[in-house]
């Protein structure tokens, strides 16, 4: 295997300074940023320095996920604050061992879960409800609703590049509206407020004086137009929902104004920068050209391909999406996006389902003591299979076993499932946005493992540049809010090769052409076998618990009732 090597360079040709140059970025700081970066799984606060933008401070804490049944993801609402004031408390307690203090932080960004809706009392500021997080499928009668209304679940694709989906907060907000009694009476009462995470969390921050979003995370709303960048007032209609309950759209980067919250530790400080996190992450890669895609492997994977000032609307089922608008007057930048949804998670399978695999994290060490997969292909569709192909009715296979497979075939198998499902995407991409794409980044915890990224080279044909920050999303968010107008605490400007602490671990392919082409060929034979493997059965008749308890007493009510008959008969006959 050919090992990621640390060259002087990126893939976005940022080169570095010298180490006295670097020694004098150090001295001549402009002050501080401050980053909330709200996960799906964590929350954690991270303090930089400007104009080099090296992390200096950092505190980060799990975040509970509630499961009231299969397929419903909740958060609560006030323990995502109670946790952002915990994580920038113990940040701050980290600046005098650097020599900085709380006062040296000029400004504050957020990047956030995208999607993920949350609904409040206006006049309490107290949820209505716990946060429906993005990957929650309980708003699936109401799609069933929505397209039986519509008669295309692309209806509304060319005004929002999305399709009609569980995975958007229009629904969510549809279905509370329609399912919890609180949130109905509170919007009757016009007393309703709704947003993403990004809206809470300024709405707490300065005490119910903003209720706003940007253009990144209102694109993920299923409510925005890409146009005009305001809600529509079709998709409100269509959706059933007032535009007074949503928050006001901003560009990423401006200053919109001072935290007041006297719970919170950053109090005083200026907010200035919001971005949805696969966005921060497009932009903390340095993707600031069209065609330069990136790639997050976390237990899924998130691709963002950078197409410019011209959205790009797909016939493959790629998202449409704003990737950034730096100012209230810079133009905005879209991109198109496609999920892998098992990647990671596929090796967690191998370790707590079928038992292969003794710890997820040593998938590295198993999958390296044989030198290929020896023709072993797994196809990981647990839920269906999603872009390019959106086959529900696909399940997982392993294919291509013989009696000389062992487990570490299967695990090196895994591993390049995640690198062909990438490919499926990159080539979507390619034929799509009409730009070269000629390398990919790479971040996310996934990317700790060296044969991963390899096998991605070796796979899609072009370098893997990986970023050794792993998870650029905080850095991204750091210099959208570090560049605003009026903070001005740097200027962005990639052209100009300035950013230091971008360093990549660069992953060169060593497969041939031929190769790549006979096993991606292989892969997609292994993916038609997987498609049509669920089979809807013909509607019957449905026999309930209530079905069956009516049938049960059938004997006993003719029993009962033929004796009252009888009864009666013979009151009567001895009357006469």
């Amino acid at each position: 295997m050919t090992e990621g090597k640390n060259l002087p360079h990126s893939s976005a040709d940022v080169p570095f300074r010298s180490k006295e140059l670097r020694k004098q970025s150090l001295i001549q700081h402009t002050g501080l940023v401050g980053v909330i970066d709200e996960g799906t799984k964590t929350i954690g606060f991270s303090i930089y320095t400007t104009p080099d933008f090296k992390e200096i401070a950092a505190h980060r804490v799990e975040l509970c996920v509630i499961t009231p049944q299969d397929g419903w993801y909740e958060q609560d609402p006030l323990e995502m604050m109670t946790s952002i004031n915990k994580c920038a408390e113990e940040a701050i307690k980290q600046l005098p061992e650097q020599g900085f203090s709380a006062s040296d932080i000029v400004t504050v960004g957020i990047t956030n879960q995208r999607e993920t809706t949350i609904v409040w009392d206006a006049v309490t500021g107290k949820p209505l409800y716990n946060a429906l997080l993005w990957k929650d499928i309980r708003t699936s009668t109401t799609v069933e609703q929505i397209v039986a209304k519509v008669q295309d679940p692309n209806h509304f694709r060319s005004s929002t590049g999305l399709p009609i989906s569980t995975y958007f907060s229009a629904l969510k907000i549809r279905w509370l509206r329609d399912n919890v009694p609180e949130v109905r009476q509170a919007i009757r009462e016009r007393r309703c407020k709704a947003g993403t995470v990004d809206s809470w969390i300024v709405w707490n921050l300065t005490n119910g004086a903003l209720h706003i979003t940007d253009v990144t995370n209102a694109s993920r709303t299923l409510l925005m137009n890409l146009e005009t960048q305001a809600w529509d007032p079709v998709l409100l209609k269509t959706f059933g929902i007032r535009e007074e309950m949503l928050p006001t759209i901003h560009s990423c980067s401006e200053v919109f104004g001072k935290i007041t919250s006297e719970r919170s530790p950053l109090r005083g400080m200026t907010l200035s920068g919001i971005m949805g996190n696969q966005q921060a992450s497009l932009l903390g890669q340095m993707c600031v050209k069209p065609g330069q895609t990136k790639n997050t492997y976390r237990s899924g994977c998130f691709l963002l391909c950078n197409t410019g000032v011209k959205p790009v609307f797909s016939r493959h089922g790629l998202l449409t999406t704003v990737a950034y608008k730096l100012g209230p007057q810079a133009p905005t930048i879209y991109a198109i996006e496609g999920a892998v949804s098992v990647a990671g998670h596929a090796l967690s399978w191998l370790q707590n389902k079928v038992r292969i695999l003794p710890d997820s994290r040593d998938a590295e060490k198993y999958a390296e003591m044989v030198p290929t997969s020896g023709d072993v292909y797994f196809v990981p569709a647990f839920t269906g299979l999603y872009a390019p192909y959106w086959r529900q009715n696909a399940r997982g296979i392993i294919i291509g076993l013989t009696q000389f497979t062992r487990k570490n075939h299967i695990v090196r198998a895994a591993l390049e499932s995640i690198c062909f499902q990438t490919r499926d995407i990159l080539e979507c991409m390619h034929q799509e946005c009409g730009y070269e794409i000629n390398k990919l980044h790479a971040d996310g915890k996934l990317t700790t493992n060296n044969l991963l990224m390899q096998l991605q080279a070796d796979t899609i044909g072009m370098p893997v540049f990986r970023s050794q920050l792993m998870d650029s999303t905080a850095f991204g968010a750091a210099m959208c809010a570090a560049q605003a107008d009026g903070v001005n605490l740097c200027q962005f400007e990639p052209e100009k090769r300035y950013y230091e602490n971008v360093h990549y671990d660069t992953f060169l392919a060593t497969t041939t052409d031929v190769e790549r082409k006979e096993r991606y060929g292989k892969w997609k034979r292994a993916v038609e076998r997987s498609l049509g493997w669920v089979i809807k059965q013909k509607k019957t008749r449905e026999y309930t618990e209530e079905n069956y308890r009516m049938l049960s007493s059938l004997p006993a009510s003719i029993f009962l009732i033929s004796s009252f008959a009888m009864l009666v008969h013979s009151l009567a006959a001895s009357g006469q």
